[in-house]
């Protein structure tokens, strides 16, 4: 067992062919219902995403920023060489994923263009006509702009902070600083914006 758990190829499809079974469960106890079943995944596929995107964010803001000052100089770079290279590909390719599938969910709901409009795309006339989609379009567009910052602000800053990849080998000190100084302030926002894109998100299914 312990060779088994030590393996996390092993373990990550042992889950998902445990997940596999459980729909062989819905299968037997609901029976199938396709377009019900499609939207399901892309929502499963969506949070799946989601939960390694905002897990890594919190990563990165409720323990290893804090934590860094207090590492010994000659550990920090086992976090700043390996470590935070290897989260921040899961980091921003969780983004990725969560924003794609997201959009892809939305439209598969026929609300895209609803939600992004935050509920106006017919007008200010008894707005909002439909609560849900303006709940939905907050989270929406608090997702969108943290994937952003994600994509086009804290990967490229921390590229070159912690010169991944070798890209930038002979960056100045001061340089890299800035660069790290940046990506901070931006992880920083987007840990802001979590929460209330949580709830947003939450409460579009939940609440309306």
């Amino acid at each position: 067992m312990a060779a088994f758990l030590g393996n996390l190829r092993n373990v990550v499809i042992a889950s998902f062919v445990l997940a596999i079974l459980l729909v062989g469960v819905y299968c037997t106890t609901q029976g199938y219902d396709g377009p019900a079943f499609e939207l399901f995944v892309l929502r499963f596929l969506h949070i799946t995403c989601g939960v390694m995107w905002i897990g890594l964010l919190w990563y990165f803001n409720f323990v290893q920023i804090p934590t860094m000052p207090k590492v010994p100089a000659e550990l920090k770079g086992g976090v700043t060489g390996y470590i935070a290279p290897s989260a921040l590909f899961w980091f921003r390719w969780g983004a990725m994923g969560t924003i794609l599938f997201g959009i892809v969910l939305a439209l598969r709901n026929h609300c895209l263009v609803e939600a992004y409009t935050l509920d106006l795309s017919e007008g200010t006339a008894g707005w909002p006509m439909v609560p849900k989609y303006l709940a939905i379009g907050i989270g929406m567009w608090l997702g969108t702009i943290m994937w952003f910052n994600v994509w086009f602000v804290i990967w490229p800053n921390q590229q070159k902070a912690l010169n991944i990849g070798g890209k930038y080998p002979a960056l100045a000190a001061d340089q890299k600083a800035a660069a790290a100084k940046t990506a901070m302030v931006f992880s920083r926002i987007n840990t802001l914006l979590s929460v209330p894109m949580l709830f947003s998100m939450v409460a579009a299914g939940h609440l309306y």
